[in-house]
């Protein structure tokens, strides 16, 4: 008969190969499907609920620079800034949903945010603080004036040379207009020597006072509430040519400038994003293929940009730089991996950023991934490394390389926003030295001002992070505009902003109930089912050994 101890070894040995089928196949492959079941949209489901409204608000601080020596820098001194901040804000979004495709593997919506300042948080900052900060409106109104007017001259330049190769016996006058081009000068030096627009420049240098409120310098003085939502007011109550240039600016459509119920107009930083949402995104739901799930497949009805530059070949396909990739970062796709990459898209800077594994991360005792934006982000541009096409080339007499692009560090949002704004990383981080030497008082710290996320790499869901991106602008000498005429070409900041989350006590602990917990109890299984067994198995084989080889008992007589 076969002893009793090999019988409980052979259990032991089914219990362990059990345990070990369940920990290593059976229980992720049941995960998995439930990680796809939970993460696809679908009309009435948990995630759709979570998907229209986010279940926390994100967070959004603004950090202003704030200019300390404004008279100095007029006068052609370097700007010295000093960071204030954070203003925080609580950061609301909610998604109207137009419909789903036939298929179910795409829904579009449109987006409505809504700020709230967050009081607490913010303290000791408040929104009525009063700051000196760069005049964006009057700043970018000056440089699109002189860009529109290059354009205007470099299209009269073109049709003149044109004419010029059919005409013979003007090789003097054809070398003059090489020359202009070559030198690419600004419009505001050409048109000196031009009547006419030597007569405008005047007119518009004799009108900014009625404009711009009688500034006496390239820097406002105004409060927070204004320069970020209410508006810093101009264009109040212009007559004659300062109506027209008003009517101008109003006619532009830009999106920070608003017309109030005087007629006046009012510049703010996000005014625009505080309500109802207008651009129409069309992403995947994750049927078919949950790794693709929130990845954006359209925007406005188009598989891809059209502000950045296109090549010139042929089949017309967009540009690396137009390319739509990513979620729009409020979720990633799920089953991440060590070593992989994955991107979000910002339609604020219009365009896609790769973020790249760097490490294992625990937050509140939630395992995940840590990822950061590379260099490739904004410091390798150009021509070198196959993305020309955000060298725009829209901005005349700023420092900048001699093909175009801007030092590395920087990027060119003329085309994004309509306006000459220059995207950097907070502080100028990693930026050319071209630029951060002109401004003092820049303190770079790649842990504050690092864009990172932090991912639970089963469901993809982010644990925290935050965006970090600054806006400047040129500050440049204008001929014929006396506020401007001593300026010292600087790359000027204006604001940085960090939009991200941090998962609160409340979805941390909805996270550990629906997922950590179940995952820990399926892992004791799994190893209390492997090496029970396998210490029942080697345990009972000893004993049945112990027993065979011990010497029978002989029997008294």
């Amino acid at each position: 008969m076969i002893h009793w101890s090999l019988i409980v070894s052979a259990l032991g040995v089914i219990i362990a190969v059990l345990g070990g089928y369940c920990g290593w196949s059976l229980f992720p492959t049941m995960i998995h499907k439930k990680v796809e079941q939970s993460v696809i949209i679908s009309d009435g489901s948990e995630q759709y609920k979570r998907f229209v409204n986010l279940p926390q608000p994100l967070n959004f601080k603004v950090y202003i620079f704030n200019v300390t020596n404004p008279e100095m820098i007029q006068h052609g001194a370097i700007p010295i800034v000093e960071e204030i901040g954070p203003y925080v804000y609580k950061q609301y979004r909610q998604k109207k949903v137009k419909h789903f495709s036939r298929d179910g593997s795409k829904i579009t919506y449109v987006q409505n945010v809504h700020f709230d300042f967050d009081e607490d948080a913010s303290a000791p900052y408040t929104q009525s603080d009063r700051i000196v900060a760069l005049n964006m409106h009057m700043n970018a109104f000056l440089q699109v004036f002189e860009r529109e007017i290059t354009d205007i001259l470099q299209g009269f330049a073109n049709r003149l040379n044109s004419r010029l190769n059919r005409t013979p016996g003007v090789r003097v006058l054809k070398r003059l207009m090489e020359r202009i081009r070559g030198k690419r000068k600004s419009v505001l030096q050409i048109g000196e020597n031009d009547p006419g627009l030597a007569l405008l420049l005047v007119h518009l240098n004799a009108n900014l006072k009625a404009v711009f409120n009688d500034p006496r310098s390239m820097f406002v003085h105004t409060s927070v509430r204004e320069y970020l939502f209410d508006g810093v007011r101009f264009c109040i109550n212009p007559q004659g040519i300062a109506k027209a240039i008003c009517n101008q600016i109003k006619e532009s459509g830009s999106k920070t400038i608003r017309e109030q119920s005087d007629g006046s107009l009012a510049f703010s930083f996000f005014g625009h994003k505080n309500g109802s949402g207008h651009e129409l995104y069309e992403v995947h739901t994750g049927k078919g293929d949950a790794m693709k799930v929130l990845e954006i497949q359209k925007l406005d009805d188009s598989h891809n940009l059209q502000v950045w530059l296109n090549g010139t070949g042929e089949g017309g396909e967009a540009s690396v730089c137009n390319q739509i990739n990513g979620t729009d970062a409020s979720s990633y796709p799920p089953f991440r991996q060590r070593g992989d990459s994955m991107y979000i898209f910002s339609a604020d800077i219009c365009r896609s950023v790769q973020l790249f594994y760097q490490s294992d991360i625990q937050y509140q005792g939630i395992p995940g991934f840590r990822y950061s934006i590379g260099e490739n982000f904004i410091n390798d541009i150009g021509p070198e490394h196959e993305n020309e096409c955000f060298c725009v080339d829209k901005l005349a007499n700023v420092i900048k390389r001699k093909n175009g692009c801007l030092y590395a560090g920087a990027l060119d949002l003329t085309t994004c926003l309509d306006a000459p704004v220059i995207l950097t990383l907070p502080h100028m981080l990693g930026a050319s030295n071209e630029y951060r030497k002109m401004i003092r008082g820049l303190k770079p710290d790649a842990k504050k001002h690092q864009t990172f996320v932090d991912v639970q790499s089963l469901t993809g869901t982010p644990l925290q992070g935050g965006k970090r991106v600054q806006f400047n602008m040129f500050l440049k000498s204008i001929n014929r505009i006396t506020i401007t005429e001593n300026l010292t070409t600087v790359l000027m900041p204006a604001i940085w902003v960090e939009e991200g989350i941090q998962l609160n006590g409340e979805m941390v602990n909805f996270f550990k109930k629906k997922l950590i917990n179940t995952l820990k109890t399926l892992n004791i299984v799994h190893w209390a089912g492997l090496c029970g067994g396998m210490g029942v198995a080697v345990l009972s084989l000893i004993y049945y050994i112990f027993q065979r080889e011990r010497p029978a008992e002989v029997p008294l007589k």
